[in-house]
């Protein structure tokens, strides 16, 4: 797989190409098989490095669903103290329930919770619960699989088979399929939110190398 095609800012280490990802329809070219990067983790990573300080400055950080592809990387940082929680996963510190999250208010600085809201029932609680605990100041990247091509949420409680769901809402799991609203159902949490379009900002060139998302709007949400 060693190459000069494409190449993934976390690890750093570049490919003839990346491996295909995908259970229906796999995607070519979408997983680095080193850091375990998809897409998505690639576009975060740069997003993080080009646009906030969470590189250099001192934060309190709550992984919540952590991707293997930034635990130990975030556990590294020195400037970094670093808690990963999760429903189920052995690999967090902590097991939660993200409806109900055993920390205080006003303990962290950041928190990130990607690829989980369209998992929970009350979407608007998790959120809520995440900008309860975000110190004044914070900040959250929470991100969530998004039909740009609807203006509104699509869910349904009466969709229950599995088939179904996997057919409305991409995937067996998930519960809605979010539209172009997802940020009001944010802002609805108490965050404000920046719908950034740093991915479509960059040079074409860069979103090939990097073998990035070509629309995804990263959801910046503070808490004032």
């Amino acid at each position: 797989m060693r190459g000069n095609n494409v190449e993934c800012p976390i690890c750093e280490i570049k490919y003839r190409k990346f491996l295909p990802y995908g259970r229906l329809n796999p995607r070519p070219n979408a997983l680095c098989p080193d850091s375990l990067s998809l897409e998505r983790h690639r576009l975060m990573w740069l997003y993080l490095k080009e646009r906030t300080s969470f590189f250099n400055a001192p934060h309190k950080l709550l992984h919540i669903a952590p991707e293997l592809c930034f635990i130990d990387r975030f556990k590294s940082m020195e400037n970094l103290e670093y808690t990963t929680a999760d429903l189920e996963s052995p690999l967090a510190d902590v097991k939660m329930d993200v409806h109900d999250i055993p920390f205080e208010d006003n303990t962290f600085d950041v928190v990130f919770c990607n690829h989980v809201m369209e998992h929970v029932e009350d979407d608007i609680k998790a959120m809520s619960e995440i900008h309860r605990v975000l110190k004044k100041g914070g900040w959250a990247i929470i991100q969530s699989p998004q039909d740009y091509s609807r203006s509104t949420t699509l869910e349904d409680p009466n969709i229950t088979d599995p088939k179904e769901r996997e057919k409305v809402y991409w995937q067996a799991d998930h519960v809605r399929l979010y539209g172009l609203d997802y940020g009001q159902r944010l802002q609805k949490a108490g965050f404000t939110v920046k719908e950034d379009r740093f991915v479509m900002e960059l040079p074409n060139e860069m979103v090939r190398r990097y073998a990035l998302p070509a629309n995804e709007i990263i959801y910046f949400c503070a808490k004032n």
